[in-house]
C-alpha cells in the first residue's frame, strides 16, 4: 500500500545532465521529489545539472488509450526478447512514454513488481486498462516459462483488433460527418436565408407555390420552436444512449438489427467473426483450455449477438459437444469457418486454422470498408442534393413563375 501511495503523489520533472562521457542529455521523469530524481540520475550514470516540474498546464489529461496498451505489450515484448530485466524494461518504457497517464500507470506497475507481486497479478490491479484476457494470457506465459511469446501474441492480438475497430469507425464516421454538415447547412439556410426570400416574395403580390409556401412554413417553425426539437433530439439521443447502456435487451436488439442492415450489416458480421477467430486463436496457442477460451472470446466479438452465441457454444463444448458442431448450431457462423474449424480440431492446429479465418477476414472488412466508402458517396451526394438543392428550387420558383408572367 506505501508503495501504491508513492506512486500516487509522483509529479512529472523535465531535467538536462550529462551521462559519463560528458555529453548533455535531456529527458523527462516521474518521480516523488526533485532528490529521488537526482539520485536516480546518478544511479543511471547521468548527473542532473538542471530539474524543474513540468506545468500541469502543458500536461496531457488524456487516460491511457487500448492504442496505448498495444503499444506497451508490444514494447515490453520486445526488451524481455532482447534479454533486458524485466524491471528494468518498465523504467525504460516508462519514463519514455509522452503521456503522463500512461508514465503513471507503467511505473506503478513497476513498483508493485519490485515489491514482490508477479506481472499478472499487477496488471490485474487496472482491469480498466488491461482485461481478463490479457491478465490470463500473461499468467499462462509466467507458468509455461514463455512470457515473451505470450506477451508478443497479446501485442499482436491487440494490434489486430485495434485495426479492425478503426476500419470500423472509418467506415461509419464519413457518411455520419456528411449528414450532421448537410443538416447543419440546412438549419443556417432555413434560420438566416430563407427569411431574405420571404420579406422579397412579400412585394410580389402573388399567391407563392405549394412548395415555396411549405419551406418557408418550416423556416418559421425552426425560428420559433426550433430549440424545442433541438431539446426533444438531445434528450433522445441522451435516453438512447443511457437505456443502451443499462439495457442488455435493448442491445441485444439494436446489434441484431445492425448485423441485418443493408451495406454496414455484412461488415459488422465479418468484423465479428474476424474478432472471434482472433481471440480464439490467441488463447488457444497460449495453452488456455478451450471451455475458458471461449468464456474469454465471447466478450471480444464486439457484438452482443456473438457474444451469447459464443457463450452458448461455451456450454455445449463443455458437455462434449465439438466446436464445430457447436459453431454450426448458433446460425452465426458461414460453412467456410465451419469446415476450417472443422480442420483445425481434427489436426490439432485450432490455433493455426482459426488465425487464418482471422486474417482472411481481416482483409475483408478492409475490402468491405474501401467498397461501402464508393457505394456511398452518390447516395451521400443524392442526400445532399434533396436537402440542399431543394431549398434553393423552393426559393427560386417564385422568381420563375414571375418571370415567365412577365
Amino acid at each position: 500500500m506505501a508503495q501504491a501511495a508513492s506512486i500516487a503523489k509522483q509529479t512529472s520533472f523535465i531535467w538536462e545532465g550529462k551521462d559519463r562521457k560528458g555529453n548533455r542529455v535531456t529527458g523527462k521523469s516521474l518521480a516523488t521529489t526533485e532528490q529521488s530524481l537526482r539520485a536516480d540520475l546518478r544511479r543511471q550514470g547521468v548527473l542532473a545539472t538542471r530539474v524543474k516540474k513540468q506545468s500541469n498546464a502543458f500536461r496531457s489529461t488524456k487516460k491511457p488509450t487500448a492504442g496505448d496498451i498495444a503499444i506497451f505489450f508490444r514494447q515490453l515484448a520486445t526488451m524481455l526478447t532482447a534479454g533486458i530485466p524485466m524491471v528494468q524494461s518498465f523504467e525504460i518504457v516508462g519514463t519514455g512514454h509522452e503521456k503522463p497517464s500512461m508514465q503513471k500507470l507503467i511505473l506503478d506497475i513497476k513498483a508493485q513488481i519490485e515489491s514482490g507481486t508477479t506481472l499478472h497479478e499487477s496488471l490485474a490491479k487496472h482491469p480498466l486498462y488491461f482485461d481478463d484476457l490479457s491478465v490470463n494470457l500473461v499468467e499462462a506465459g509466467e507458468q509455461a516459462g514463455a512470457l515473451e511469446t505470450l506477451l508478443d501474441k497479446i501485442a499482436t492480438y491487440k494490434e489486430k483488433t485495434e485495426a479492425i475497430k478503426k476500419k470500423i469507425k472509418k467506415a461509419l464516421f464519413y457518411p455520419a460527418a456528411v449528414l450532421v454538415v448537410a443538416v447543419i447547412v440546412t438549419v443556417i439556410l432555413l434560420i438566416f436565408v430563407i427569411p431574405q426570400f420571404e420579406s422579397l416574395f412579400k412585394g410580389f403580390g402573388a399567391d407563392l407555390p405549394a412548395f415555396t409556401q411549405m419551406v418557408i412554413g418550416m423556416s418559421k417553425f425552426v425560428q420559433t420552436k426550433g430549440w424545442l426539437l433541438g431539446l426533444m433530439i438531445g434528450g433522445g439521443i441522451y435516453a438512447f444512449i443511457y437505456f443502451h447502456k443499462r439495457s442488455r435487451a435493448m442491445r441485444m436488439w439494436i446489434d441484431r438489427a445492425m448485423l441485418k442492415a443493408p451495406v454496414v450489416g455484412p461488415i459488422l458480421v465479418k468484423a465479428a467473426i474476424a474478432r472471434y477467430a482472433r481471440t480464439l486463436a490467441t488463447t488457444f496457442a497460449a495453452g488456455v483450455p478451450l471451455v475458458e477460451a471461449l468464456n474469454s472470446v465471447a466478450g471480444a466479438t464486439g457484438n452482443i449477438v456473438y457474444e451469447t452465441g459464443v457463450l452458448r457454444m461455451k456450454d455445449e463444448v463443455a458437455t462434449g459437444q465439438r466446436l464445430q458442431r457447436a459453431m454450426e448450431n448458433t446460425g452465426l457462423f458461414p460453412n467456410m469457418v465451419n469446415q476450417m474449424i472443422a480442420v483445425g480440431e481434427e489436426s490439432g492446429s485450432l490455433d493455426q486454422m482459426a488465425s487464418k479465418v482471422a486474417d482472411f477476414y481481416e482483409l475483408e472488412v478492409d475490402s468491405a470498408v474501401d467498397s461501402m466508402s464508393s457505394l456511398l458517396e452518390p447516395l451521400i451526394m443524392a442526400i445532399l442534393g434533396v436537402l440542399v438543392g431543394g431549398l434553393v428550387i423552393a426559393m427560386y420558383l417564385p422568381i420563375f413563375k414571375l418571370g415567365s408572367v412577365v
